[in-house]
Order: structure tokens, then sequence, then C-alpha cells
């Protein structure tokens, strides 16, 4: 059952206008070839979004990240971002501001930033095919961990200490259907390491 687009964790969201909107130039150039190739975008039937893309803002934790609802938008601009000031994990709870609150996967996103320093940029997408294909394969986590909570964070955790993530920079989820994530220390790095699956 598809759950994406339902925020779990407690929102703190504090409206204002864009910022960092040479960063929303950037996320965009990389979000464009995602979507076009239909890693990010909606399930028409049920009109719920899917897929997110952020990139760190330094080194306190701030990271700019895709809105929440904005998977069917062909294109984006500094009025689908957000930028996520602080995540305190363990008690699922995400504050940001700007003109659009935060994904649902915002929490997701600050437990793969939080995995080490060197990491840049996150990429969350979604493929049936990728999905099914690649679990197990590729580092997966436990498919009864949902995303959007404190225990998916320990999972991805987990799968970087122990499961070959941090060598692989992608992995399947495999509590959370059709959705698979990607990082790197670039946002270019991010995307590409989605966008080559689809080569195989």
């Amino acid at each position: 059952m598809i759950d994406e687009g339902y925020i779990k964790y407690e929102s703190h969201w504090t409206p204002g206008p864009a910022t960092h909107v040479e960063a929303t130039r950037l996320l965009e150039s990389w979000r464009r070839p995602l979507y076009e190739a239909g890693l990010i975008g909606e399930y028409e039937d049920i009109g719920v979004g899917y897929g997110n893309i952020s990139v760190s803002r330094g080194s306190s934790g701030l990271f700019l990240i895709s809105g929440t609802q904005t998977g069917h938008l062909a294109a984006t601009d500094e009025r689908h971002y957000s930028l996520v000031t602080d995540c305190d994990i363990r008690s699922g709870i995400v504050r940001c501001s700007g003109p659009i609150q935060a994904s649902s996967e915002a929490l997701t996103h600050a437990a793969i930033y939080n995995l080490g320093d060197a990491i840049g940029a996150v990429v969350h997408v979604h493929s049936r095919e990728l999905w099914r294909d690649r679990q197990g394969d590729l580092p997966t986590t436990d498919p009864d961990v949902p995303y959007g909570t404190p225990e998916m964070a320990r999972e991805f955790d987990r799968l970087y200490r122990m499961g070959g993530l941090k060598e692989a920079g992608v992995a399947v989820m495999g509590g959370h259907e059709d959705g698979l994530v990607s990082f790197g220390t670039t946002l270019e790095e991010a995307a590409t390491r989605m966008l080559d699956l689809l080569e195989y």
C-alpha cells in the first residue's frame, strides 16, 4: 500500500519568504532529469506526489528540501523548497521555514545527513521496478520499518555501519513501497547514483 505524502513526524513550520535561491536552482537542475525519468512524480489515481531532493546548507545541520506534495510539478522554483532548521530524530520533530512545509521525508533526509559530514545531498525516489528488482542486491532497510519514523533513522545508521550503504550510496527502503534513496558529497553525485540505476 502506498503511504507516500503523509507527514508522520511532528512538524513546526514557520511560513516565510524563500531563502537560498541559488541552491533551489541547483536543486531544480537535478530534480528535472529525475522527474523526466519518472523517479519523481505523482500517483495520479490517488493524487499523491512522490519523490524529493535536498542539499545541505553548511555544517550546522540545515538543509534545503523540496516541499510536501510537490512531486506532480514538472518544474520547481524557490517557492517549492523549505529550509529545515532543526530535527530531533528521536522525538520525531522537524522544524522548517519558508514558503512551503518540508517534505514528508524530511526526517529520513536528516537521518542520512547525520551519518557523516561528507554527505552533501540526498535524493528520494519511487520506482516499482527498481524497488522490486534491487532489494537485497542494494542495501535494504527492514521491511517492517516505515518511512518518516525514528526507526527508519536507526535502520540507515545500521546499514551505513554494517550493511554496505557507505560504499554504495544507494539503498532500497524495504518498508516503503517503491522507495529508494541515494546520497553523495554533491547533488550531482547523489542524483547520478540514482539515475545510473536505470542503465542496468
